[in-house]
């Protein structure tokens, strides 16, 4: 029999004795409470005791009010035993509570944790060394240790026992892990392929949010009509299998382009695009323009990177565009068509431990040639325009700091990118050129309380994002390698080529609101400079003081092509509507 049921029945069997014998005449009455006390209390003081009962002085005794007593002074959670002794005294009935306090805090470990050391779990508990053990107080401190394990996302995580010895306090913990991770459906697709977008491994601690970000990614790469995930017990108790199936859909896709431009006139042409070549993950694609902007293109890439596999592409281009204006300090000169054939091969791959690292280094063979010159505003303009062959080295290293686990983008990229030309394989020319990049991502939070309605939702939130670019040279850099501003992917109030120079300043910012999940609306500010073009002695320098900006409204819609772009820009003379695919940056 424990102690709490001896208690009890002790008790009862007093007031049996003393209210309900027989031999006690029936109209005497109760014994009231002539005196309250606490014994067996060290640290706790006896006032904080008896204000949770409820039994008075000078109320008659209850039977009922001391069960209450006992029980409340136990839900204090500071005593391992709670018990009374009841006195005759003058008067009437002493009641004591007798009580056994918890041992005093002298330490507080825990095992079987790895996701998090002890001084991480220890800044959530609020018991501290050197105070009475508090059952109640610690299992709050048990619920905040499993709120912070679920609030990242290791929701199977749990408390499997507390053991109490003298003032040593040790917590259980129980981390799941990953199991298998089986993958099924998947007949086009490899399964290397499918595997390498899963962010969890076998071993590693079960996070939901890392599945759930890692579905999202494999179902937006357009690979399947559906992904789904079940579960099974793993190999042991600790562990979980992941049961995967994916529903493939085709990732060849033909499209359509035809567009109109004030300046370029009327093209349009076919093109083919294989987004999972092979089922190997790789980008195949061919096509073609017609019209006054007439292209030709081919090329195949692996875009996937890490510190063992390397990503890479190749690719062959050939353009004839009619029409072209050269600019000079935002001034027509030259009216002119151009014939530039290209040919690229490049390679990279992550650094070895830290994979926010990595580098990638392109060939890059041009062949320049610029012809049927009309409209001179200067004799002899056309003596500017580059005419030759061009073999670069680019090369550029990159930290990417935004989160891998998310299926949106968030934190920021660095690149840093250097373009040595050579006299040498065909080369004619001779520079460097050298830039930098840094691009930056943030989720924008209660933009819908402004509006009484939600954008978005937790996978796809609204997005500001900023990319700013500097750019300097050395040496004589061709027209055709100039830092070029204006158009589609720099500066949107203004044409293609309309500033030019060896050295560059550019700043764009977006806001990107989703208001469907395949329809965006986007609001953005660009501004930028170029130069230094070599032709012009009046072009300045960098100065950010010395820049033109261009701000606009803009649509994304998701379409089995790809992501459909469509700005509208004004820059400082006319507004220009550009229409492509993809995000900008």
């Amino acid at each position: 029999m424990n102690e709490h049921l001896k208690k009890t029945w002790r008790i009862l069997l007093f007031l049996f004795v003393v209210l309900l014998l027989p031999n006690v005449a029936a109209s005497a009455a109760e014994p009231l409470v002539s005196a309250l006390g606490v014994d067996g209390n060290d640290h706790v003081v006896a006032e904080h005791i008896l204000g949770v009962v409820g039994t008075r002085v000078g109320e008659p005794l209850s039977r009922e009010q001391l069960q209450s007593d006992v029980e409340a002074i136990y839900n204090l959670g500071f005593f391992s035993f709670v018990d009374i002794n009841l006195q005759s005294i003058a008067g009437g009935i002493g009641v004591t509570y007798i009580v056994r306090e918890n041992p005093v805090v002298e330490q507080i470990t825990f095992s079987g944790n790895n996701i998090y050391k002890d001084e991480d779990l220890l800044k959530v508990v609020f018991t501290m060394p050197g105070t009475v053990f508090n059952r109640v107080f610690f299992r709050n401190d048990l619920d905040r240790i499993q709120e912070k394990y679920h609030k990242d996302g290791y929701v199977m995580v749990k408390i499997a026992d507390v053991v109490v010895e003298g003032g040593l306090i040790d917590v259980k913990i129980v981390e799941p892990k990953v199991g298998n991770i089986i993958i099924q459906g998947n007949r086009k697709t490899k399964t290397k392929v499918i595997a390498r977008e899963i962010k969890l491994k076998k071993g590693d601690p079960f996070n939901t949010t890392i599945l759930r970000h890692s579905l999202n990614k494999l179902q937006n790469k357009g690979f399947f009509d559906d992904v789904s995930i079940g579960f099974e017990p793993g190999e042991n108790e600790e562990e979980t299998d992941i049961i995967l199936t994916v529903s493939e859909q085709k990732t060849g896709r033909v499209g359509l382009s035809i567009s109109h431009g004030t300046e370029s006139g009327w093209s349009g042409g076919l093109a083919y695009t294989d987004s999972n070549w092979k089922g190997l993950g790789h980008i195949a694609e061919v096509g073609f323009e017609m019209g006054d902007n007439e292209q030709y293109w081919i090329s195949y890439a692996e875009p996937y990177m890490d510190s063992q596999n390397f990503a890479w592409k190749i690719g062959f281009s050939k353009r004839k565009w009619e029409d072209r204006y050269y600019y000079r300090r935002g001034v027509k000169q030259l009216k002119y068509d151009d014939d530039v054939k290209n040919i690229y091969l490049g390679a990279g791959r992550k650094f070895g431990r830290d994979e926010k690292f990595s580098w990638f280094l392109t060939l890059d063979w041009k062949d320049v040639d610029a012809f049927n010159f009309r409209e001179r505003i200067h004799p002899g303009i056309e003596d500017e325009l580059t005419r030759g062959k061009i073999f670069a080295l680019i090369g550029t290293v990159s930290r990417n700091n935004t989160d891998p686990y998310l299926s949106y983008s968030k934190g920021d990229i660095i690149d840093f990118n250097i373009e040595q030309a050579l006299e040498a394989l065909g080369g004619e020319y001779s520079y460097t050129k050298y830039w930098l990049q840094a691009r930056y991502y943030t989720p924008v939070k209660g933009l819908g309380d402004l509006f009484d309605r939600q954008f978005g939702d937790e996978d796809n939130p609204a997005i500001f994002a900023a990319r700013i670019r500097a750019g300097f040279s050395s040496g004589d850099v061709p027209t055709a390698s100039l830092y070029s501003l204006g158009g589609s992917s720099t500066l949107r109030g203004y044409d293609s080529g309309y500033f030019l120079g060896s050295e560059m300043f550019l700043a764009n910012f977006e806001l990107r609101i989703p208001i469907e999940k395949a329809f965006s609306f986007v609001l953005f500010y660009d501004a930028g400079n170029a130069w230094k073009n070599p032709w012009d002695t009046n072009g300045g320098s960098f100065s950010l003081s010395d820049l033109h900006d261009s701000w606009g409204v803009g649509v994304r819609v998701k379409t089995p092509l790809g992501n459909f772009r469509l700005d509208h820009a004004t820059g400082e003379d006319e507004s220009r509507t550009h229409f492509s695919f993809g995000e900008m940056f």
